[in-house]
């Protein structure tokens, strides 16, 4: 597993694990990121990435990322 930070443009990916506090897995759940569910990378900038899941894109920092496991 690795960070969803460390993904390139436009890899479809898996989450395996989400991770943070009870309010940042909470936020990220509600953003989409749930584990199972497929997340492709649409670009990255100085850390920051933003992704397509659940047929919405969606923007997160780099502190965030790390927290997505794939």
């Amino acid at each position: 597993m690795i960070p969803l930070s460390y993904a390139s443009p436009g890899e479809e990916l898996v989450i395996r694990r989400v991770g943070g506090s009870p309010e940042v897995k909470k936020h990220l759940e509600n953003l989409g990121f749930v584990v199972g569910s497929n997340v492709t990378v649409i670009t990255t900038l100085n850390g920051n990435v933003i992704v397509k899941v659940k047929e919405s894109r969606v923007a997160i920092d780099e502190e965030m990322a790390r927290k997505i496991m794939i």
